[in-house]
């Protein structure tokens, strides 16, 4: 696990854009995961920055969502179709055919995530899955307890993930969904590269957890630890709570030129 720490979250956020950068560089018909919540949005405004200025095209790209609610319609401000869209499709060159997400209104749920699965199998699986993470650790949607080995299907969100998420909701607790759809955590590890992103003391305790702490269940993205390529990008107030901090700035300010983002 490759740590960062950034002088602040919007300079995180232009770290992920870089090794995104060269990920497009090197295959430009490359498979984006998307995620949602407020953590991965300076990473997607920096991408739209860069394409602005020449400097990046997702022309040939696809992507593929985390996650999506249960029983909102797509075209509802909070669904994760329309905030994707919103904050990333309409604002780059990607075309918007190409940008998938778990159908939350299906009538058959089971069916609808297998279709999802093979989907991302039938692209070649994703080259870089963007991730942030929620105040429990969970990251998409699995939430404490889940399956280490899981796979996209259905989840009962906590009560906690439904306050941290009323937000987006005008403060309304009651008009968030219970239930969502979302990639597994084994669906998440097949990515070849993995790149979270977090920011703020609220999420302190669990980026602790997920770099420091044990792998268990109990702080799902702890399973990261599982993945031979992943890179966590925090800003000062998310590292405050990492023991081995002052080595994670040293190994980072000492990368060989040839692993530098």
């Amino acid at each position: 696990m490759d740590v960062g720490i950034a002088e602040s979250a919007a300079d995180a956020a232009s770290t992920a854009a870089d090794l995104i950068q060269r990920a497009v560089r090197a295959k430009p018909e490359v498979v984006l995961g998307l995620a949602t919540g407020s953590s991965p949005v300076g990473i997607y405004d920096e991408l739209a920055r860069r394409l602005s200025d020449g400097g990046i095209s997702l022309a040939a790209a696809s992507a593929f969502m985390l996650d999506e609610y249960v029983g909102l319609p797509p075209d509802h401000p909070q669904a994760y179709r329309s905030v994707i869209e919103d904050k990333f499709t309409r604002k780059v060159d990607i075309d918007p055919a190409h940008v998938h997400g778990p159908d939350g209104t299906a009538d058959d749920v089971e069916a609808a995530c297998a279709d999802y699965e093979q989907a991302i199998r039938a692209a070649g699986g994703i080259d870089v899955q963007i991730l942030g993470i929620g105040t429990d650790g969970h990251i998409a949607f699995n939430e404490p307890s889940s399956s280490l080995a899981s796979r996209t299907r259905i989840k009962t969100l906590t009560r906690q993930t439904r306050i941290d998420n009323s937000r987006f909701f005008d403060g309304d607790l009651d008009a968030v969904p219970s239930h969502c759809l979302t990639q597994g955590i084994g669906t998440i590890l097949e990515a070849r590269q993995i790149l979270l992103i977090a920011a703020g003391s609220a999420k302190a305790e669990a980026i602790r957890q997920t770099v420091e702490g044990p792998v268990s269940a109990r702080w799902p993205a702890t399973a990261l630890q599982l993945h031979p390529a992943v890179t966590v990008l925090l800003d000062p107030a998310a590292a405050s709570r990492l023991d081995l901090a002052d080595y994670y700035r040293e190994v980072w300010a000492n990368k060989p030129e040839w692993q530098r983002p």
